[in-house]
């Protein structure tokens, strides 16, 4: 992505969400309580996958979490695949 995304918390609707080219990209989680969320989905359309949307929606979803003190359920295969990847590189740093 060459420009950054501008990416909303709609709180109410558990959601972070993004615009690119009149095109919407998300990310819906489940707050479960007991400082716990859900990320089940994300979803990019066609017209906008390959320009790392999903990854900035799931990095704001997980630092959001992170800076409320929120444990993760990553449901969303995507989102599990992301932190195993962050996670590895972390270790090897």
């Amino acid at each position: 992505m060459s420009e950054p995304l501008s990416i909303h918390h709609d709180l109410a609707g558990h959601q972070f969400e993004t615009t690119v080219d009149g095109d919407r990209a998300y990310l819906s989680y489940m707050d479960l309580g007991k400082q716990t969320l859900d990320i089940y989905r994300t979803f990019v359309p066609n017209s906008l996958r390959g320009r790392g949307i999903a990854a900035a929606l799931t990095k704001t979803a997980l630092d959001y979490a992170d800076s409320m003190g929120y444990t993760v359920i990553a449901s969303c295969s995507y989102v599990e695949r992301y932190m195993a990847r962050t996670e590895g590189a972390a270790e090897e740093d």
